[in-house]
This record gives structure tokens, sequence and C-alpha cells, in this order.
């Protein structure tokens, strides 16, 4: 199954955080990494006064189940020193499920499509770069359509070029970027 991925951190050397996530996703049994997209630096939601987002998306294929792979993801983030803490908050990493195929899962701890992707430029800029004809199957739209959404929102800034995230990973052979 396809599968895209919003990663993000604002505490430490967030580029290293990032990397470190995307490398362990790739080591995983499981999980092919398909696409990474740039790195974007971007204004935190919600609680004011914290420093900058770096954000990106990542495509993958896997044959686990939503609920393994949330489970995956969440020990990936806890591996690399994610501490429960308040909503919206700092955080060294933060990875969350957008988009599974067309797929739509609801359950008490998980709901994809991400509920609130569709109004963070945060998260469908990254992804409108690597996967911009994938269809949030809530609204019909395509990734590129919602990013060019006014509802949309938040400052977006590349940081990295998706090609100079690729060289520090040497893990991304099979992307066209």
């Amino acid at each position: 199954m396809r599968v895209l991925l919003s990663l993000g951190g604002n505490i430490g050397d967030r580029l290293a955080r990032l990397r470190e996530a995307i490398s362990m996703l790739a080591r995983c049994e499981g999980v092919r990494l398909i696409a990474v997209s740039s790195c974007y630096e971007t204004e935190p939601i919600g609680v004011v006064g914290q420093s900058a987002f770096l954000n990106l998306a990542v495509e993958i294929e896997t044959a686990f189940a939503p609920l393994e792979l949330l489970n995956m993801v969440k020990g990936i983030e806890r591996d690399i020193g994610r501490k429960p803490s308040m909503r919206w908050g700092p955080r060294m990493i933060d990875i969350d499920i957008i988009l599974w195929d067309e797929r739509v899962v609801e359950s008490e701890v998980l709901s994809i499509p991400h509920p609130a992707f569709r109004q963070r430029l945060f998260v469908l800029t990254p992804l409108a770069e690597i996967a911009p004809d994938a269809v949030d199957p809530v609204s019909g739209k395509t990734v590129t359509a919602l990013a060019s959404s006014p509802e949309a929102v938040g400052g977006v800034v590349l940081h990295t070029p998706s090609s100079a995230l690729c060289d520090m990973l040497d893990i991304c052979q099979e992307q066209d970027h």
C-alpha cells in the first residue's frame, strides 16, 4: 500500500532528527521508502512563542496494517527521544500518517486521512512535491488542489532541497528529484 507521511520537529538539531527518522523508516522491515520531499521551515501552529519547525513528507510502500504502522512510527518517535508533551507544543520529532492510498480509517487512536492536513501548508507543500496527484478520499481533491486552497494556512519556506537531503541520507536512489 502507498502511504504518505508527514515528519516534523522543532527541538535541537531539527534536520538531524528528520534524517534519523527517515533512515529508521528506510531500515524497517515491511517498509520501502519511495520518495522524500524537500525540507521546509514552517511557522508553529497552535502554540505561539516556540521555535520554527522543519517539515517534510515521505512516501512509503508497506504491507503493514494501519495500526501496525502507527505503532511502528510512534516507536521511531520514542527511539529518537520524543516525550509526551502538550498538544501542538515543541517536539523533537513528529510522524503523522496523512494518506493511505484512498483508504479511510476511523478509530479511537487513528484517523486516515489525517483530520487537519487539508488546512496545513506545512503538510501540503511537501506532499504536493512528491505526490501532487494523490487524492484525499474525503474531499475528492488532489494534494495540489488542497495546497492551493485558501483554507490552507501557514508560512512555508524551503530549507533543504530534496536532492541535498537525499545526498545526506544516501537512501533515495529511486527518487527522480
